[in-house]
Formats: C-alpha cells, sequence, structure tokens
C-alpha cells in the first residue's frame, strides 16, 4: 500500500514533517511517498500546493494525507479545499489555546523557528562549534570544558549524537573513538583518564557495525565480521572495568541516543 504525505507550512515545514513523521511512524506496514512544500505564502502558491495534492491524489487513486503548519487563515481556507486528509495543526490546537489563554495569536509567520532568544543562538552556535572541534578525538586539550564526553569504537555513532546534543540542547560535547590499541591492556587512553566523570559510551552489535563499515571500507580488515566482534567484545570489558555509563545503540535513532544520556546522567540542557 502507497500513499503521498504533504507537509505544507508558511515556514521551513520542520515543525509539519516532525508531528506527520512521529504519526506515521505507527503505520510501518505502509509506504508513504513525503513531499515538503515550505514558504507557502501567498494565495496563489497555496493554490499550486492544493493543484500538487490532488494530482498526486489522482495518480495515486487514493486521497493524499496532508500534515499543515499555516498560520494565515485564508490559506488555510484554500488548502481545506483540497481533495485530501487535511490534517491542519494550529486549527487543532490554537483554538484551544486561544480560549485558555484568553488572547487571540498573533498568526505572525515562521515564529517557530525564527531567532527570538540570541543568547540562545549564541550557546547553539558555540556548542556546535564545540563539537566540531573536538570531533573523534582531534583535540583533547578542551575536555575540562566538555560537559559530556562520548566514547566507543569506529562509526557506533558518536558523531552525530554530540552534534545533536549541542544543537538541540546546547550541551558542549566531545567524542573520542575506541581503537584496537586502546584494548590492548584495557586501559582508558590517558587524555580521557583525568575526565573519567564525564564519560558516557555507546556500543553496538558487532553484525551491524560490520555492515556500516562495510559502505565505507568494503572487503577491509576494518569492517571485517572478526574484527568488528572483537572490539564491541573489548569494548564491553572496558566499560565494566571502569564501570563507564554506557547505551547499547544498535536500534536506537540519534535523538532517542541523545534524550537517554541525559535522562542517565543527569546533565542539564543549556536549551530549553
Amino acid at each position: 500500500m502507497k500513499r503521498t504525505v504533504f507537509y505544507v507550512s508558511d515556514g521551513t515545514a520542520i515543525t509539519a514533517e516532525t508531528l506527520g513523521h512521529s504519526m506515521l511512524s505507527q503505520f510501518g506496514n505502509i509506504e508513504f511517498e513525503q513531499v515538503t512544500l515550505p514558504y507557502v505564502q501567498t494565495d496563489e502558491q497555496t493554490r499550486e500546493a492544493v493543484a500538487r495534492i490532488d494530482r498526486a491524489g489522482s495518480d495515486d487513486g487514493q486521497r493524499s494525507i496532508v500534515f499543515s503548519t499555516l498560520v494565515d487563515d485564508a490559506h488555510r481556507k484554500i488548502l481545506a479545499q483540497c481533495n485530501a486528509l487535511v490534517l491542519d495543526m494550529f486549527s487543532a490546537f490554537l483554538g484551544p489555546l486561544e480560549k485558555t489563554l484568553g488572547v487571540p495569536p498573533n498568526q505572525k509567520v515562521g515564529q517557530s523557528h525564527a531567532i527570538q532568544n540570541y543568547e540562545a543562538y549564541r550557546i547553539r552556535i558555540d556548542a556546535v562549534h564545540f563539537a566540531l572541534d573536538n570531533d573523534d578525538g582531534a583535540r583533547t586539550r578542551h575536555y575540562d570544558k566538555a560537559d559530556i564526553i562520548v566514547i566507543g569504537v569506529s562509526r557506533s555513532g558518536k558523531t552525530p549524537t554530540c552534534l545533536y546534543l549541542a544543537l538541540q540542547f546546547g550541551l558542549h560535547a566531545a567524542n573520542y573513538p575506541l581503537t584496537e590499541d586502546d584494548f590492548d591492556d584495557l586501559r582508558l587512553p590517558k587524555s580521557l583518564q583525568p575526565h573519567k566523570d564525564k564519560l558516557f559510551g555507546l556500543t553496538i552489535d558487532a553484525d551491524r557495525l560490520a555492515a556500516i563499515r562495510s559502505e565505507r571500507k568494503a572487503g577491509s580488515r576494518y569492517a571485517s565480521a572478526r574484527q568488528c566482534e572483537m572490539e564491541v567484545r573489548a569494548l564491553q570489558a572496558l566499560y565494566n572495568r571502569y564501570n563507564i555509563p554506557h547505551l547499547e545503540a544498535t536500534d536506537l535513532s540519534i535523538e532517542e541516543i541523545s534524550t537517554r544520556i541525559l535522562s542517565r546522567t543527569g546533565i542539564q540542557r543549556r536549551l530549553k
């Protein structure tokens, strides 16, 4: 079964995509063709979106699904004329909020992703710069300024996790790859030893690790099942020896890994 899904917004469409993806994940047996239509800000652009949605429904032989975060009332009314299931996020939530708060919404476009708090924006940018500067063990002299140091074997998800922690939570996250040399005597690298209380480990299924590495270096020792199995076993032994909190991340998204890290460590996010 296939259905076409549209994310329609007068801004970036990030909110519509986030909510839509969350809902559609509950219907894993259906194949969704997903189309994002951002910056729909005029009557003409809204009518063009309606025409495109109707064409997709006609081609599919069944109505499309639309997740909308259009703010303007006139544009929402135009969109409602399409032959599709329109899930209007603003009409669903703004009405009850307006009634409870006792004031009407300002209906300004793009407010959810605008820079409204420059201090928070600065925190986010500084955190991203820190994550990039301290990626993959490239630098270790700034670890005293890190909120967390994510460790694990190569290709276990350390870099994207640190970038998400920076972007979403404003945390100074560094990451350090543990290699075969670190496993010889099961000792933490010297650069990590003074910061043991900041360490958080990721582990991954050996077969999955081999598959990921093969995409990068197929046929290499680095990507072999034997090498991956050895590294994963040694990594677990190292975590156990030093009582390092860690997470099995094989089937977890970056978002899940990051929020679980915060939950496990109690680190307070800088961005609310």
